[in-house]
């Protein structure tokens, strides 16, 4: 009964989470699961039964609190569903190891490029509207990445669509969080499939998915009210900080380097956001000056 409450504290904290910067549930339930020993297979699988409940609701909040755009929704859902049921087949059979440090590696250089963009300046511009030529390939690398690593839906997506530039960033975490429905779905079923109903560690996925449902509402309507800028650095440092760490895990120099190089990251995200904080409240200052409405404001690039 205690590890199953455990297990629903992490859902919980993992959706509030993934609900206000648009990643790390699965990051987050999928480490836990590996550490009480189960298999990469069975829990990837458990979390992406589990996010088809906590998607839902997640989707259902963030459509409440005006954070979704459809287009995005529609162009990036389904090939992102045929990614995942893809990556699920994959998995069912075959160690993805030799992948990680590929894809951890330009996690990292998205994370430092986010970092950059947040920590500057704003200026004033508007929203224009993302290809489908764009999105699609987008969702079918995210949709694969995040069923063959138990995670990664959010960590590709969200800021692939925040160093765009093109939207505002609580739209991306709408966008992206309500899309993730399909993609948890997709990969479902193709975990179903592979590994026939055992795969799944079912009283789990009942606690994560009851923290998860909890935390929905909670997370959208956090995404609504803290600032776009100060989002966009915290999620550019949570992004350098989980692939730096899977980095030196993979080249197996954690030990040696991790001493030095955490903290170092850490003071440079502190940093970071110390700016972040000083160029939204200049922003803020500017923008009162003028009676006019303004356009939204996104990151210089």
């Amino acid at each position: 009964m205690r590890k199953l409450l455990v297990m629903a504290l992490v859902g919980f904290a993992a959706q509030l989470v993934d609900g206000s910067l648009g990643m790390a549930y699965g990051v987050t339930s999928s480490t836990l699961l590996l550490i009480a020993g189960i298999s990469p297979a069975a829990a990837s699988a458990s979390v992406h039964l589990a996010e088809v409940g906590t998607t839902l609701a997640s989707g259902i909040s963030h459509w409440r609190f005006g954070n979704v755009d459809w287009r995005v929704v529609r162009n990036i859902a389904l090939p992102g569903a045929l990614g995942a049921f893809a990556g699920a087949t994959v998995l069912s059979n075959l160690s993805t190891e030799s992948a990680v440090p590929w894809t951890a590696g330009i996690l990292l250089a998205l994370g430092i490029y986010l970092l950059y963009r947040f920590s500057r300046p704003l200026r004033p511009t508007r929203p224009r509207a993302l290809p489908r030529r764009f999105l699609a390939p987008l969702g079918l690398f995210a949709g694969f990445i995040d069923a063959t690593g138990g995670g990664g839906w959010g960590p590709v997506a969200t800021p692939t669509l925040l160093a765009s530039g093109s939207m505002e960033p609580r739209k991306v975490i709408g966008s992206v969080g309500t899309s993730e429905f399909l993609v948890a779905g997709a990969a479902s079923v193709g975990f179903l499939l592979g590994l026939g109903s055992e795969g799944f560690v079912l009283p789990t996925v009942a606690a994560l998915l009851v923290g998860g449902v909890l935390a929905a509402p909670i997370a959208a309507w956090l995404v609504r009210h803290v600032p776009a800028q100060l989002l966009g650095a915290f999620v550019g440092g949570l992004i350098i900080l989980v692939n730096t760490r899977s980095l030196l895990r993979a080249f197996k120099v954690e030990p040696e380097l991790g001493p030095y190089l955490y903290p170092l990251e850490v003071a440079l995200w502190a940093l970071a956001i110390g700016f972040s904080v000083r160029a939204w409240r200049r922003g803020n200052r500017a923008a009162q000056q003028v009676p006019a409405a303004e356009p939204e404001l996104v990151p210089a690039a």
